[in-house]
Parts: C-alpha cells; sequence; structure tokens
C-alpha cells in the first residue's frame, strides 16, 4: 500500500475508516494494522471482526470451531481460518449454518435427540475413514461432518436401545408393524456398516452408508463419485436397487453457474429436512410408545404444541401431501409419504405410501341438521384410490385397523396410519367416514358420512 493512501487513511474518521476496512476484507486489514499505531487499534476493532467472522463463517460468538471461548472476534477468526484453510470459506459457512438451524430446533422441540448430535470430526479422523473405505468423500460432506459426526445412538444393551432407537434426527413412520426411525451415522458406523453391506452384496463400491434405520431395513448411500445420495429399495439385497433422494440437477452446478462449487446430495438433503422442521411442514409425536420426528406431512402449527413424549414425524403437514376437511362438527386431517425400502421400480414396478389419518371433533361437538351432540363415533370407512387419473381401487369396511373411535370435544385427535401401494409414482386418495351421533351402542340421530379430502401420493424430488 502506497505512504500517500497510508496517510489518507489515518486521516479519516472511525466510521468511515471501519467501512474501508470492511471492503478490503480480513487479510488486508491484517497488513493495514502493520502500518502504524492508530491503523493497527483501528483493524483490531471487535465490531469489524465481528463482521468479518458473520460473512465469512455465520458466526455471532467469540468462539473457536470446538465451542472454546475466544478473547476476541479476531481471535475467534483466526481460529475458525485456521481451521477450514483447506476449504472454500462461502461452504465452510453454509455447512455451519446448515448444522445452526438444526440444532437450534432441537434444542427446543426434541432436546432427546440433540443431545445424541455428536462433536465435529477431524481432519485426521475423516481422512481415517476415506483410508479404511478407499474412497475420497465429496469436499460438501468432509465440511459436514467438520461440524457434526452424526449421531451417538449406538445401543449396548435392550435399555440402552429402547431409550435411543426412537431419537434419529431424520424421523421416521409406523405403520401396522412397520417401524422406521432414521440415524444419521458417525464415521465409525459409516465404516463399519459399508463394509458389511459391502459384504452382503459380493462388492465395493463408492457407495457408503451415511444413514440407517432401527432395523437396517431402510438404508441411504452417499455416492462418493457423483455425490448423489440414494436410498436403498425392497429390491436393494437382490439386485442393488436404489433410487435418488436429491434432484439430480442440483447435486453439480451447471454450466454458468456464478461459483461453480459442487452442491453435495448429502448437504442438500440436511437443509431440505431444516427447511421441513422450521417450517413445521414435519413435528414430533407419538409413534408407537416412543417420541420420535414423524414423517407424515402437518400442516404448520398456528400456535406452539403441547410437548408430549413424542419423535420426529416423517408425514408431511403441509398440500399436497396433506389435506384437512370439516364435516358435522368433525374434522379429518391426512397426508402421505413415500416409502422406498417397500417399493420396486424395476419391472413390475410397485410405489409403496404410507398414509396418516387424525381425526377428532371441534369444541362445539357433532352437529346435524341444527342438532348439537356431545359424542360421535366412527362405523365405517370408504376409500377411493388413483393412480394417476384413474381409479385402481375403491374400499369399503367398517371401523378403521379393527378400531371405532368414539370422539368427544377437547380430545386428543385420533390416529391412525395405513398404507397402499400404486403401479405409477403418482396419484392420490380421498372417501369418507360414516359415523353416528353419540355411540354405536346409544345412537342419538341419523348416520352421517364425513369426508376425507383428497391427498396426493407421489414420489417426491427428495426422498427421506
Amino acid at each position: 500500500m502506497e505512504a500517500v493512501s497510508v496517510m489518507g487513511l489515518e486521516s479519516l474518521g472511525g466510521l468511515i475508516l471501519e467501512t474501508i476496512l470492511l471492503k478490503l476484507g480480513p487479510r488486508d486489514a491484517s497488513a493495514v494494522a502493520c502500518v502504524s499505531s492508530r491503523l493497527r487499534v483501528a483493524a483490531s476493532e471487535e465490531n469489524l471482526w465481528l463482521n468479518f467472522c458473520d460473512s465469512d463463517f455465520g458466526l455471532s460468538s467469540r468462539e473457536d470451531p470446538q465451542g472454546n471461548p475466544c478473547p476476541s472476534f479476531k481471535a475467534a477468526y483466526e481460529k475458525w481460518l485456521k481451521s477450514f484453510l483447506i476449504y472454500p470459506l462461502p461452504l465452510v459457512k453454509r455447512a455451519k449454518q446448515c448444522w445452526s438451524s438444526i440444532r437450534s430446533w432441537m434444542a427446543i422441540n426434541f432436546p432427546e435427540a440433540n443431545d445424541t448430535l455428536r462433536r465435529g470430526a477431524t481432519e485426521a479422523e475423516i481422512k481415517k475413514a476415506e483410508e479404511k473405505l478407499g474412497v475420497k468423500f465429496p469436499l460438501l460432506t468432509r465440511i459436514l461432518y467438520r461440524f457434526c459426526d452424526g449421531q451417538d445412538t449406538v445401543a449396548l444393551d435392550n435399555s440402552q436401545y429402547r431409550r435411543l432407537a426412537p431419537l434419529g434426527i431424520i424421523g421416521g413412520y409406523k405403520f401396522y408393524d412397520h417401524l422406521v426411525n432414521l440415524h444419521l451415522l458417525p464415521l465409525s458406523q459409516i465404516v463399519m456398516e459399508t463394509k458389511e453391506f459391502g459384504r452382503m452384496m459380493g462388492f465395493k463400491s463408492k457407495n457408503i452408508v451415511v444413514a440407517i434405520s432401527n432395523y437396517r431395513d431402510k438404508l441411504f448411500f452417499l455416492n462418493c463419485g457423483s455425490g448423489q445420495l440414494y436410498v436403498g429399495t425392497k429390491d436393494l439385497l437382490s439386485s442393488g436397487e436404489m433410487m435418488p433422494c436429491v434432484p439430480s440437477t442440483l447435486v453439480m452446478p451447471r454450466p454458468g453457474d456464478a461459483d461453480g462449487l459442487p452442491q453435495g446430495a448429502l448437504m442438500l438433503w440436511l437443509e431440505e429436512h431444516s427447511r421441513r422442521l422450521n417450517s413445521g411442514i414435519i413435528l414430533t409425536r407419538m409413534l408407537g410408545k416412543a417420541r420420535t420426528i414423524s414423517l407424515y406431512p402437518e400442516a404448520a402449527p398456528q400456535t406452539p404444541p403441547v410437548r408430549r413424549p413424542e419423535t420426529i414425524n416423517l408425514y408431511p403437514n403441509a398440500p399436497p401431501t396433506y389435506s384437512t376437511a370439516v364435516t358435522n362438527g368433525v374434522k379429518v386431517r391426512a397426508s402421505a409419504i413415500f416409502v422406498p425400502e417397500l417399493s420396486s421400480i424395476d419391472g413390475e414396478k410397485q410405489y409403496y405410501f404410507s398414509y396418516s389419518i387424525r381425526m377428532s371433533l371441534i369444541p362445539d361437538g357433532c352437529i346435524l341438521n341444527g342438532v348439537y351432540y356431545s359424542s360421535c363415533q366412527l362405523s365405517s370407512r370408504h376409500w377411493i384410490i388413483r393412480s394417476k387419473d384413474d381409479i385402481i381401487d375403491e374400499v369399503s369396511g367398517e371401523a378403521v385397523i379393527g378400531l371405532y373411535p368414539h370422539l368427544m370435544p377437547n380430545q386428543n385427535e385420533f390416529v391412525y396410519e395405513s398404507c397402499t401401494h400404486l403401479p405409477d409414482a403418482f396419484g392420490s386418495i380421498e372417501g369418507s367416514f360414516t359415523f353416528v351421533p353419540g355411540s354405536l351402542a346409544h345412537p342419538e340421530g341419523p348416520s352421517f358420512k364425513v369426508k376425507v379430502a383428497p391427498f396426493t401420493l407421489e414420489v417426491p424430488e427428495y426422498i427421506f
């Protein structure tokens, strides 16, 4: 920097000087600090380095990458820069923001699962895992694992298993005796599960196992060559069949993209999961006897939900895979999720979907022909199932999963899950329930039909 320029800087006011130093960036600001005592003071201002920390790392507190306190934002910046020097800083910031968003949601809504998230892996630990597997992890996957080395949910006994099994941060679903809850694996488990899968299949590949369900019936694989994330289908073990979980057009940068940086399917997948959590599309609720994240969609709540022993529920909470209708005071909410581990996409195609039905009675009770009743009970169901626009099945019968729910005002929703399959990747379900005012044993009025609004069955762009 020329002497006249330095003298010009020294004569400027503090706010103008800070603005110029911000424009110069952290590297040149550090160089300016060597010129004179006044510039050294200006280039060491906390607010200046707070801006640098926020801009490059999304950092708003004086701490190093391990969460240890630092004496200043400048010291924090230097620690972060040294730790992630080999990576593009925009990707480091993006990975940090992704994990911060997930951890913040978990801390408030599912602290039990938040407690299972591990510290970030070191470069040495990542390199060791790569050497054991004979692969090179995609760039963004390496950065993601620098911030969080998956979940610590390996159980040593049955009691520990019962406690840890529902705590997968990706979530799950349950219908009949099929229970899925997805855990993000730490590097040590990635190595073990990938090697075990390779032995079962009889060959090695660039696919590594990164997420897995309770009983290993649902596995997610990251291809270290293409960067795409896949999920195994029903025919995984017989033919190696998998489905991509992230739109392929997003995984690799397109010609002409401004930064030209790879996206990485695992990053895109976790970012989309974070978006769904934070927007209320998926929530925690009871699945079986445990609290977990439920992947069945929900409608974004207008008021904060009451915390109960639950799980992350993958059934969505927003259209088009979610619907709601109120008939004569009976409210029915419905949503569906694609079930890849039971589906076959080659040969004779079968796409499986699980749907969740939630029914309740409004506070005023059941209203029929202007008469109010304090309760009503379900007697039968009727479903119309479409593949594309064609009706492929119409089902009528008594009860739902063998039960006749008796609804009363201000009670928890009656919830049940079931499943169906289609020959195509797109369809829908609609139908109705027949209720009687009062109870089946003591009906107080004529029976009436309650609408189940149509909800979509589709293979989504992002598969969880």
